[in-house]
C-alpha cells in the first residue's frame, strides 16, 4: 500500500480486521462527482462538468466493483464519451499493473505502469490502497472518484445529454426499493463473500458464510416467478447483484470457502444470470479468464498460484 505517497509493502488482500477477525474494507478516498453543469452534485467539490473525452475510467475485469461501472458505461452508451483502460488480472507485489495481457492494455492517458502511480499523481501524499475503479479527469490531472457506487450512479445521471436517456438505471419510482436492496446486498453478499474469504478467525468466517447463504436463499425465493430485482427492467440493483453472482461459482465457492451451494444449484438465480448474460452490454463486461486468474493470483489464499480449468463461465447450466 501507499504511505504518504510511497509504496511501502507488498500487496495483501486483508486491508484491516475488526476485533472478531472480520474483514474491513477500505473507505473510498475520492468522492467528487461529474454533473451536467459542473456543480458539486451529490458530494465533493464542483468543477467537474460532463464533457466528451474529458474523463477516463480505469478498471479491472476481475473486479466486481469495477465491472459495475463498465456495465453502466455500456448501457448508457458512454463508450465514445468516457475512455477506458483495463489492468492486467494478476495482482502482483505492487497491486494492479498495466500491460499486454489479453483483454488488458497499457495506460495511454498517463503512461503509468502501476495503478498506484495515479493515486500519487492525484495526491502526492496519499496513504491507502490503490483500488479500482478510478474515474480520472484529463483536464485537471486528478482522480474524480474511486467509489464504484458513486461512479455507477454518476454514469446513469451525471452526463446529461451525452448519455442515452432511454435507459434509466435508477428510476425515481423504484429508488426506495433499489436502495433497500443495495443496503442489504452489500454487507451480506457483495462484501459478504470477501468477509468470508478474508476472515482471520473461524467465528468471523462462519458469521459471513451464514449471511451469504441467507441472502442467496432469499434472492432465490424473490426471483422465482419474476425477471428482475426491482421493477420490470434492469436497474442499478441488478448490476450490483449480477457482478457478485457471476463470480460465485468460479471464485467465491472454492477460493473464498462459500461452498454450501453453487449458483448453478439455485434454479431461479441460474435463470436470472442467463437473462443478464443475454444483454450484450452486460455480457461484454464478463471475462472468466481474468476473473479466475485474478482471484487465484492472491497468494495469501492460493500460494501456488494454480488456476482452475473450470467452470468456463462460472455458471454450470
Amino acid at each position: 500500500m501507499l504511505v504518504e505517497g510511497k509504496w511501502t509493502a507488498d500487496w495483501h488482500p486483508v486491508q484491516a480486521s475488526d476485533a472478531k477477525g472480520g474483514f474491513v474494507r477500505q473507505v473510498s478516498s475520492f468522492r467528487n462527482w461529474v454533473t451536467p453543469d459542473g456543480s458539486p452534485g451529490a458530494g465533493g467539490r464542483g468543477g467537474f462538468k460532463a464533457e466528451a473525452g474529458r474523463y477516463h475510467l480505469y478498471a479491472a475485469l476481475i473486479c466486481p466493483w469495477a465491472c459495475r461501472t463498465l456495465a453502466a458505461r455500456k448501457l448508457k452508451r458512454l463508450e465514445n464519451v468516457i475512455g477506458v483502460s483495463i489492468v492486467e488480472p494478476r495482482l502482483g507485489e505492487q497491486g494492479w499493473r498495466f500491460g499486454d495481457y489479453p483483454g488488458a492494455g497499457p495506460d495511454h492517458v498517463n503512461g503509468a505502469t502501476y495503478l498506484h502511480e495515479l493515486y500519487t499523481r492525484a495526491d502526492p501524499f496519499f496513504t491507502g490502497r490503490a483500488t479500482v475503479p478510478v474515474l480520472w479527469d484529463r483536464e485537471t490531472g486528478t482522480i474524480v472518484n474511486n467509489e464504484s457506487a458513486d461512479i455507477l450512479r454518476m454514469f446513469n445521471g451525471g452526463f446529461g445529454a451525452l448519455a442515452d436517456d432511454s435507459v434509466d438505471l435508477y428510476p425515481e419510482g423504484l429508488r426506495a426499493e433499489i436502495d433497500g436492496w443495495n443496503t442489504r446486498l452489500y454487507p451480506s453478499l457483495n462484501n459478504g463473500v470477501y468477509r468470508a474469504g478474508f476472515a482471520t478467525t473461524q467465528a468471523a468466517y462462519e458469521e459471513a458464510y451464514a449471511q451469504v447463504f441467507a441472502m442467496l436463499d432469499e434472492l432465490e425465493a424473490h426471483l422465482t416467478g419474476r425477471e428482475w430485482l426491482a421493477g420490470a427492467r434492469v436497474t442499478e440493483g441488478d448490476i450490483r447483484l449480477f457482478v457478485t453472482l457471476i463470480r460465485f461459482d468460479a471464485a467465491y465457492y472454492g477460493l473464498f470457502k462459500c461452498n454450501r451451494k453453487r449458483i448453478a444449484d439455485y434454479p431461479a438465480l441460474s435463470a436470472y444470470l442467463k437473462r443478464m448474460l443475454a444483454i450484450p452490454e452486460i455480457a461484454a463486461t464478463v471475462n472468466i479468464d481474468h476473473i479466475k486468474r485474478g482471484y487465484y493470483s492472491v497468494a495469501a489464499l492460493n500460494p501456488n498460484g494454480i488456476v482452475p480449468l473450470g467452470p468456463e463461465l462460472g455458471l454450470n447450466v
